[in-house]
């Protein structure tokens, strides 16, 4: 099975189980807080469903519909999950302003701060593991579900801080009040996700970084061509799609420069998993003496 979707697996699990054990404690008790994080946990299971569908079929090679691969599935499900986290985190805030214009009565608080305790230990854990398998396999889905949960242990983390103060002052108003500041970090979160999947959508450019790497790649062959550009970039899910043309001398036989286009691939891909690259090769037509040995300034 693809790490990424048993990765995605871990998370429906653990997600399924917060939003029961939240609930059921948040009803018991009557603590807005409470409901809203089982609301918050229920949103992530959604989520967690979402990226799970979406990089079983993102992780499908590429066939006659979509010759480019199915990789921007995955940004389309992180975009998903942030509308679904912004709509849970409005929620969260109208119910929050409620209980203060109503006031709120809490029963067993200790009940409360246990279960808090216990979702943000969970939480903390299975985030950790989503991130390193998204680290190792760039998956933007997983990323995305990694950063969900670790919302989910601060969030947690805040209402248990808050139960205890109600527990240690008897102040009920703090229930609602840290309600609130949870909608406001789920807000925040909601964002950043939204930016990072919707740009390769729109076939942003790979990061200046990445690009200068691809380039100092490129460079390192500058005895064999005469020069580059035309460099072009785009992510789509982990992978990067990345062409260029390169001029070559043009008494350069064509074995040597198909040679030569391999291992610059190679060496992309080496560095950059899941990268598809294309070389277009144009022969130098100018009457320089580049054209017929190279020249070592090359420009992107």
């Amino acid at each position: 099975m693809d790490a990424r979707v048993k990765a995605a697996q871990v998370s429906v699990m653990s997600n399924s189980l917060l939003v029961v054990l939240k609930l059921f404690v948040g009803l018991w008790m009557g603590s807005v807080s409470v409901i809203s994080e089982a609301i918050h946990s229920g949103l992530d299971l959604v989520a967690a469903l979402i990226a799970f569908l979406s990089l079983r079929q993102a992780s499908q090679p590429a066939d006659d519909q979509h010759q480019f691969g199915h990789g921007k599935i995955e940004n389309v499900s992180g975009v998903l999950e942030a509308i679904l986290i912004f709509i849970a985190a409005i929620w969260i805030m109208v119910e929050a302003v409620k209980k203060l214009m109503s006031g709120a009565h809490l029963e067993s608080v200790g009940l409360g701060i246990l279960v808090m305790g216990i979702a943000a230990l969970i939480n903390f854990f299975v985030a950790r593991y989503l991130f390193s398998v998204a680290k190792a396999t760039d998956s933007i889905a997983l990323k995305a579900d990694a950063l969900h949960l670790s919302t989910d242990v601060f969030t947690s983390l805040g209402v248990m801080a808050g139960l205890g103060l109600i527990k240690l002052t008897g102040i009920q108003v703090l229930d609602p009040l840290a309600a609130m500041i949870v909608g406001c970090l789920i807000i925040k979160a909601s964002f950043a996700l939204t930016k990072e999947a919707l740009l390769p959508l729109i076939d942003t450019k790979l990061p200046e970084a990445e690009e200068k790497e691809i380039i100092d790649i490129i460079r390192g062959y500058q005895q064999d061509f005469v020069e580059f550009h035309k460099l072009r970039s785009r992510k789509a899910g982990s992978e990067r799609h990345i062409d260029l043309h390169l001029v070559v001398p043009r008494d350069k036989h064509v074995r040597e420069v198909h040679a030569m286009c391999d291992q610059i691939e190679l060496e992309i891909k080496h560095r950059f998993a899941s990268s598809h690259v294309l070389i277009h090769i144009e022969p130098c037509e100018s009457d320089c003496d580049a054209c017929k040995t190279t020249c070592t300034e090359n420009e992107k």
